[in-house]
């Protein structure tokens, strides 16, 4: 299997500390996100706390994951071969442009100017719906949170809740602006905002006859798609249209029914905080009078597989557990990161679907503080993996004067002659931080270090000059 195309489309945003300074300046997004990333963690560690062998089943998710992207061509000919014995039609698109492409193609032959939509990862990767709109075809979003974004011509800021960064109050605002034949006295009140949002999918749901959707899992075996959900919008597309277009990554295989039920423990305990999803469905083709399509996309995904320190992103089953423990996440926000991918996992993926070329500031996004590869339910290296791209960063990023300090430095510490004179040199540096006993600002390129934190003050003896002296 051969990667022929150049990924773009909604893996790549303006540089992360750029957008992430914006993002630090807005106190009620810093509050929203607190809240929101606080209670989930609180949740999953009560549901995780309940399983004694929540290690083992860790373990066996990653076993999975690794065995099916091992022999990852054999799997997607099996899966192939049960979907068309089912009646289902199967595409193979290379990029995020092709992807786009064979959707609007298939969507657009149906006649139809709107299709619904089942929350999906992969078709935001693809930016579906601005290629549907722009091939005169509205998609509507199904799910509640996904719907809030769309009204609001925003982009999602989460995986699992596309919408943490509105508060309740901006909801109801945006449902009064935006939502045809909402009551003009909506309050804010959660059941209220549902059930105005009820309202206007049900109509939607009985009258439109194409959905989009994605899948959480694809069973290799069987030819199933597997989507949970927890409002039952998923159960309505796949069910109610005449025609069903599902967009799925090829990393998304589990090869049979028994190696699914291990991540149906591990997805909702680690997402949602739940011991089962609200919502299971189970897909295996056409009812009568249906047509069903399935496409499946690259986009990276085999140059990802091609590396052997990056390849475990691929595990990823879109649970954002990293993302509602990471510290940089929960004071920046998901739009800082410029992906349809963001958080931990995003800093990872995102660079490794694209390339790092084209991504070059999100495997700095982090702290390394390791959190992230504790909740982990597939038990993705995510800080390991993060130091193997910023090495991949520093090997294709052009020379600046970051590079050429740090050429100097080498060629100082390659003689030590050279090295003692400098570290001679470095107690000039004591005047500069005599006020507070550290540094607190310095001139670029060294001001990318004290921007961000304080620079220690140089010692009055080092540690050679107390060396010689004993």
């Amino acid at each position: 299997m051969t990667f022929l195309g150049m990924p773009a489309r909604n893996l790549v945003g303006e540089p992360f500390p750029v957008a992430a300074r914006a993002a630090l300046g807005d106190a009620q997004l810093r509050r929203n996100l607190a809240k929101a990333t606080g209670t989930i963690r609180a949740k999953r560690a009560s549901v995780v706390a309940e399983l004694p062998d929540w290690a083992q089943l860790r373990a066996s998710g990653a076993a999975i994951k690794d065995a099916v992207l091992a022999d990852l061509d054999t799997y997607l000919l099996r899966f192939e071969a049960a979907l068309v014995e089912r009646g289902t039609t199967v595409h193979w698109a290379r990029d995020a442009d092709e992807a786009a492409r064979v959707v609007t193609g298939l969507v657009k032959a149906t006649g139809t100017a709107e299709v619904i939509k089942v929350k999906s990862m992969a078709t935001a990767e693809i930016g579906l719906n601005d290629a549907l709109a722009d091939a005169g075809v509205r998609a509507v979003e199904t799910d509640l949170a996904e719907l809030i974004v769309q009204l609001g011509d925003d982009k999602p800021s989460h995986i699992l809740v596309p919408a943490i960064h509105k508060g309740r109050a901006e909801i109801r605002d945006l449902f009064r602006r935006e939502m045809p034949g909402v009551d003009p006295d909506l309050t804010d009140d959660p059941r209220a905002l549902a059930e105005a949002a009820r309202r206007y999918l049900r109509h939607k749901f009985t009258t439109v006859d194409v959905a989009v959707s994605g899948a959480n899992f694809a069973v290799a075996d069987s030819g199933a798609l597997v989507v949970v959900e927890s409002e039952g919008n998923g159960r309505m597309c796949l069910t109610l249209p005449r025609t069903l277009v599902s967009v799925v990554g090829i990393e998304k295989l589990v090869p049979t029914w028994q190696d699914l039920e291990v991540f149906l423990q591990l997805l909702p305990r680690s997402s949602t905080g739940e011991r089962m999803n609200p919502y299971t469905s189970v897909w295996t083709g056409p009812a009568e009078g249906q047509t069903s399509h399935v496409v499946l996309v690259d986009n990276g995904r085999t140059a990802t597989l091609s590396d052997p320190a990056g390849r475990a992103a691929l595990r990823c089953i879109r649970c954002s557990a990293c993302l509602n423990s990471c510290p940089v996440y929960e004071r920046t926000g998901g739009h800082a990161y410029g992906s349809v991918y963001p958080g931990p996992i995003g800093a990872v993926l995102s660079p490794q679907l694209t390339g790092v070329r084209h991504n070059q500031t999100l495997p700095f996004a982090s702290s390394l503080c390791g959190v992230c590869y504790d909740v982990c339910p597939v038990a993705i290296d995510i800080p390991s993996m993060l130091v193997h791209l910023r090495e991949k960063v520093v090997d294709v990023r052009a020379a600046n004067a970051e590079s050429a300090a740090m050429r100097a430095v080498a060629w100082a510490m390659s003689d030590s002659g050279r090295w003692s004179r400098l570290l001679r040199a470095g107690r000039l540096g004591r005047a500069l931080g005599r006020r507070r006993d550290r540094i607190g600002r310095l001139p670029p390129p060294l001001s990318a270090w004290t921007d961000t934190r304080d620079l220690p003050r140089p010692p009055q003896q080092t540690f050679r000059d107390w060396w010689e002296s004993r």
